[in-house]
């Protein structure tokens, strides 16, 4: 039987008995999940292995790259900025990045961006990954481009956009990257192990992120050519090999570079949980959190070819929806990373979760781990 390391309270044994059934089932091989309550962590575990050859442990503070999940750290630098009256939600971009306003683009709101209706899901000129971790040179591309719908009218995945965009308007605002607003406004405040850009000295502790299945996300969807999927799916998208590397670890990529474990993300989410607060800090109020639950758009999502419903910057459940239709209420948020990590926030029984695996699922989001992992998280909250 697989080893759980770590503490919960036995009022949570469920979520601990489905964590350890995933290595049971061969469906995990290393990962960390936790939980909070109130304010109050109440469970925080991690078991397996953090590299191929299983030679070394997943330890307490393995964190590791947990893709899309990062986007919703990058939101919530954005809720922190809000709440101080430096950004409207509902305000242009051009208000805060003048340049943006070429070519029709002076009608995308910032909530357009947050709820991935911008018609800006992907770039017309050919971009490498290692183009992306260039935030001024992806900019100026933003800057030039036009639109591919008109903003708030339709509903695409910007996977990797949303994160360049909000990070200009982040760094315009504050004069900071979003990396290190992040890190000097939430995550040291809060004593938070997540980081957009990570150091050189924390590398040692990543897990190797790894595909069973080597998969170019290009390949998760039956594509026509020239649709806006291929177009976002064939230019610009890393593979999971990307995540392995120094320059990837050291960029600052705030829609998919994060880099972080279950805790870390739990912690982040119970700033949505709590209205705001987390270990006696306000950072933004009750009423800025609650954008996080106002719906912006739903429909199929043109990119990945699911129902979705979005806030502001954050998912919202939708009863038909493969991916979360476990969930019911409408105070839960959340959003996932390709590969299978997992970020939710109920704002209503006051509880935030996390879970960061090393050993890839198929799909784009996640599969039946995922789904196993939500159903229990779903069944947990109906008790409390």
């Amino acid at each position: 039987m697989t080893e759980i390391k770590g503490s919960f309270d036995p009022a949570f044994q469920s979520i601990v008995d489905c964590f350890q059934e995933q290595y049971k089932l061969g469906l995990d091989q290393g990962s960390s999940l936790a939980l909070t309550c109130e304010g109050e962590t109440v469970v925080d575990i991690w078991s397996g292995h953090r590299d191929v050859a299983k030679t070394k442990l997943w330890e307490e503070d393995t964190i590791v790259n947990v893709f899309s999940s990062t986007k919703n750290a990058t939101s919530l630098c954005a809720f922190v900025l809000a709440d101080r009256g430096q950004l409207d939600f509902f305000a242009p971009v051009a208000q805060y990045w003048p340049e943006f306003a070429q070519n029709g683009k002076e009608k995308v709101l910032v909530s357009h961006v947050m709820s991935h209706s911008a018609g800006l899901p992907g770039w017309d000129k050919p971009v490498s990954v290692t183009d992306i971790h260039d935030a001024d040179k992806v900019a100026a591309l933003f800057e030039e481009q036009a639109v591919w719908w008109e903003p708030g009218t339709e509903l695409g995945y910007h996977a990797i956009s949303i994160g360049n965009i909000m990070g200009e308007i982040v760094k315009r605002i504050s004069g900071r990257s979003v990396g290190n607003f992040f890190r000097e406004e939430i995550a040291e405040p809060l004593n938070i192990d997540f980081h957009i850009g990570l150091d050189d000295k924390h590398h040692d502790r990543v897990a190797e992120i790894h595909q069973p299945v080597a998969q170019d996300p290009s390949t998760l969807f039956d594509m026509e050519e020239g649709s806006i999927m291929y177009r976002v799916m064939t230019n610009g998208i890393m593979t999971s090999p990307d995540a392995l590397t120094p320059e990837w670890r050291r960029a600052e990529v705030p829609a998919a570079g994060g880099h972080g474990n279950g805790r870390s993300i739990a912690e982040s989410m119970a700033l949505l949980a709590n209205g705001g607060s987390y270990k006696d800090k306000q950072l933004f109020s009750e009423e800025t959190a609650q954008y996080a639950l106002k719906e912006q758009i739903q429909g199929t999502d043109l990119v990945l070819g699911e129902p979705l419903r979005w806030g502001i910057g954050f998912a919202l459940p939708v009863n038909n929806s493969t991916w979360h239709s476990y969930f019911t209420g409408d105070q839960v948020c959340f959003w996932a990373g390709w590969g299978g990590s997992m970020s939710i926030a109920d704002m209503e029984k006051k509880v935030s979760f996390g879970y960061t695996p090393y050993m890839m699922e198929e799909g784009a989001i996640g599969a039946e781990r995922s789904m196993n992992l939500g159903k229990s998280l779903s069944d947990q909250l109906l008790k409390l």
